[in-house]
């Protein structure tokens, strides 16, 4: 990937100087977007029976919509900055941008078929937009009587609203939703950030990542405080714990083999609460990381189901 890829500077390009052939993806995509709105504009102005080629701010120039390009900077920011808001929550693929060999970014075709199915809301916007512009025009384009003349909003809809007694919006804000992929092997469709094969082994390596954290020293002196208090109420329960008051037949052989195995099928939660630890450190029992003191094995063998009987070593009691 090229190093200019990962930042957005402007929208000016380095092959010509202005907008056109963009030479990083977040151009390459405005440039796509701005073109659907240009043509969503152009819809809106002809289906309000307005010329777009006459344009009031953009001077008559061949092959070019003027007036579509006038209302097109009404639309300007909303898709800049829906284009902005995609790069910083999607994730892409190696094939969604290619590059020629004069530098240009191209899109490929999913992505470009991703934004393509935003041109509805870019129709929402320019509707009410091109309607306000035709009426504009109508009023300075005669002598009014006293009642002034409503044109029709067939586009938005907007007086229909109107009498029904709602209040009628532009709603800058709603853009489509975006199409998730799985941010390890890209699949489409996914609810969350990984899709089903891939949600496993990233979970596997956040808990791996947990644990390297959990042994690292606090920052904060709040934090140093409730670590130095577990850490000695922890102490003093060993201390004051009598082994004999352990069953002869619970030893580690029995607990290795018959007790661990149990808590698997038991929440975390009710590991924590039996034993009266963090649901980290429990969670770290049930999966066999971590084998806590002997003073906690009476109370997670009354958990599984364990009786808490004298027993020969090796037997399962009653």
């Amino acid at each position: 990937m090229a190093a200019h890829w990962k930042r957005f500077t402007s929208r000016m390009s380095s092959i010509t100087h202005g907008a056109r052939l963009a030479t990083d993806p977040v151009n390459a995509c405005m440039n796509l977007l701005h073109g659907l709105c240009e043509a969503e504009c152009r819809i809106a102005l002809i289906a309000s029976g307005l010329d777009p080629e006459i344009g009031l701010m953009h001077c008559l120039a061949p092959s070019r919509s003027s007036l579509a390009n006038d209302l097109q900077e009404i639309l300007r920011s909303s898709v800049d900055s829906f284009v902005l808001h995609w790069f910083q929550t999607e994730f892409f693929r190696k094939a969604d941008f290619a590059e020629d060999k004069n530098g240009n970014c191209r899109l490929g075709s999913p992505l470009a078929k991703k934004l393509c199915e935003t041109a509805d809301t870019w129709r929402r916007f320019a509707a009410p937009a091109a309607e306000w512009i035709a009426q504009e025009l109508w009023n300075s384009s005669r002598n009014l009587p006293k009642r002034e003349q409503v044109l029709p909003t067939r586009l938005s809809q907007r007086r229909k609203s109107e009498g029904r007694g709602n209040t009628f919006t532009m709603r800058p804000n709603i853009f489509p939703r975006h199409l998730k992929i799985c941010a390890e092997c890209g699949a489409d469709g996914v609810t969350g950030r990984y899709c089903g094969a891939c949600a496993a082994e990233a979970a596997r390596r956040t808990m791996a990542d947990i644990a390297s954290l959990s042994h690292m020293k606090p920052k904060s002196k709040k934090a140093k405080e409730h670590i130095s208090r577990v850490l000695s109420n922890h102490a003093v329960a060993t201390t004051w714990w009598d082994p004999s008051s352990l069953p002869s037949w619970l030893t580690e052989e029995c607990y290795v083999q018959r007790i661990q195995p149990l808590l698997k099928a038991k929440k975390v939660r009710e590991i924590a609460a039996a034993i009266q630890l963090s649901e980290l450190y429990a969670g770290f029992i049930r999966s066999g990381r971590r084998r806590p003191h002997r003073r906690h094995w009476r109370a997670l063998a009354e958990l599984v189901g364990f009786g808490i009987v004298h027993q020969p070593c090796g037997e399962k009691p009653e």
